[in-house]
């Protein structure tokens, strides 16, 4: 069974930099969609400049008969390369907004440009390819399968890409030697400790090379020292350029960011910019 957010594919699109060039896309077939995705584009307007930009979103459920707005309104940007925090207490919206974002779920109105294009208004073939190779998920339970060794659980979205098995194996054993993994590759989950199993987590994240990774609470199943070592290696992943999006409930994770977003019943209550994000000054090394 294929993990949340993704689905086959039956074209490779190998990228082996970590950063992917800015690119856009046109709403139209998920196959032209993806190929436009491979093309390079100049932004023609001030608003091409962010990766993510949603106006007004809002996400309403039915609970019997009751009205739940979970997001009411959220408007914001990310750049480009940015390491974002959402914070916010149980119910506020956070979860909802990550699924947002990670085209796991789509608005009640409102809309979320990626690259430029709204991306609110796909269908959800097109949406299933973009979380196939432009969003990368780091979840706080691993989501590993446990009868494969690390390499085959790295290289699982590139199955569902249509990747060729020598290149998808190059591609996962390069993505693991990234997170310091490169000694355990035949290993299974039930063989690592908690720290390692969320490096191969992030490494299967990172195999598609995607335009932004969603880290949705990456130290909650770890004690302190380990959950340390996770944000070093997020720290080292957003300076090589990659874009980050965490979700948490701790304060002292959010301020490894460079913003922190607290939202609370549903909307967005602040924003702030993180001064002396911690570890910022650290000399980092995941390779």
């Amino acid at each position: 069974m294929a993990p949340p957010g993704f689905r086959p594919y039956s074209r490779g699109r190998p990228r082996l930099d970590t950063r992917r060039p800015r690119t856009r896309f046109a709403h139209s077939t998920p196959a032209t969609a993806m190929e436009a995705l491979a093309t390079n584009g100049a932004p023609t307007n001030a608003s091409d400049r962010a990766l993510i930009e949603v106006n007004g979103l809002k996400k309403r459920y039915m609970m019997g008969s009751q009205e739940v707005w979970a997001l009411d309104g959220v408007t914001l940007s990310i750049e480009e390369g940015d390491y974002v925090a959402v914070m916010g207490p149980s119910g506020s919206g956070k979860s909802t907004f990550m699924n947002m974002l990670g085209c796991l779920d789509t608005p009640t109105s409102g809309t979320y440009h990626l690259r430029g294009e709204d991306v609110s208004t796909f269908s959800d073939d097109e949406l299933a390819e973009i979380r196939n190779h432009e969003i990368g998920f780091v979840f706080q339970t691993f989501n590993l399968l446990p009868r494969v060794n690390c390499l085959r659980n790295a290289e699982l979205p590139l199955i569902y890409a249509g990747m060729s098995k020598r290149d998808r194996r190059e591609r996962a054993a390069e993505a693991l030697r990234s997170v310091g993994l490169g000694d355990r590759l035949d290993h299974r989950p039930n063989e690592l400790s908690g720290g390692q199993r969320q490096r191969v987590a992030t490494a299967r994240a990172l195999v598609n090379r995607p335009a932004l990774l969603l880290a949705d609470e990456p130290t909650g199943n770890l004690d302190t020292e380990t959950g340390d070592e996770i944000m070093e290696l997020l720290e080292g992943l957003h300076r090589q350029g990659n874009t980050i999006l965490l979700v948490t409930h701790e304060e002292a994770i959010a301020h490894h960011a460079r913003r922190v977003i607290h939202l609370r019943d549903g909307k967005l209550e602040r924003e702030e910019t993180v001064e002396e994000p911690a570890l910022a000054g650290a000399d980092i090394s995941i390779g």
